[in-house]
């Protein structure tokens, strides 16, 4: 069982970051398997959550390298990028968990300098809640 939540921890963790990985798939398989509901939704959401925590870190340094040839950002997508998350303001990373524009909160949320025990809460959270989403549609559907 070891192996399992190591690789639901690792498919979570790298779910979280720019990497296209699923970790829905191998929870709903260990759920399947009658694995821990609670158990399984705390490792997923930990290691989604430390993921997200590498973009965030990404973000804190991504701009002094905004000078270089091989910078992937225009300069009017990070301005773009900083208008809307300072309109929307930080309480869009409980949205983190969302597969299209997620990691970009996250990247977007280290350029910001958003304090990490803010981060940390507001991700964890809306992560867990996925998390606890899915446990709850597998665990319905097997009854």
């Amino acid at each position: 069982m070891m192996t399992s939540y190591l690789l639901l921890f690792g498919s979570a963790f790298l779910a979280a970051t720019i990497l296209p990985f699923y970790s829905e798939v191998i929870l709903y398989a260990l759920l399947r398997e009658g694995g821990d509901p609670v158990v399984l939704v705390v490792i997923a959401t930990l290691g989604n959550t430390l993921g997200a925590v590498v973009n965030w870190i990404l973000g804190r340094y991504l701009l002094h390298f905004r000078s270089r040839r091989w910078f992937y950002f225009s300069e009017k997508q990070i301005e773009k990028a900083q208008r809307w998350f300072q309109r929307y303001g930080f309480w869009t990373l409980l949205l983190a968990w969302m597969p299209v524009g997620g990691d970009a909160l996250t990247l977007i949320a280290g350029i910001m300098k958003i304090r990490l025990s803010v981060f940390l809460l507001l991700v964890g959270t809306g992560k867990a809640l996925r998390y606890i989403s899915v446990t709850y549609l597998t665990v319905w559907s097997l009854i």
